[in-house]
């Protein structure tokens, strides 16, 4: 399956994001080592530092190993 990603702009519609069976404690934790100290409590800004990093790791993992496959034909 192919799939195709796009850069968040700031015309993309935003969407409300609600979690389910996060404990809190690990909640607390993040606020407190993460949000509090380097986004100056702003956990929305955050959340979503932390998707856009985790998505470009993403997508440099899935390029290393499709480059390894590639090269080992």
């Amino acid at each position: 399956m192919i799939r195709k990603t796009a850069a968040l702009t700031e015309n993309d519609l935003p969407v409300d994001l609600t979690l389910h069976k996060v404990p809190a404690s690990l909640l607390t934790e993040f606020a407190e080592k993460i949000v509090r100290p380097y986004y100056n409590g702003n956990m929305n800004a955050a959340v979503q530092d932390l998707l856009i990093k985790v998505l470009a790791e993403q997508l440099f993992v899935l390029s290393h190993i499709t480059h390894i496959r590639n090269t080992r034909k």
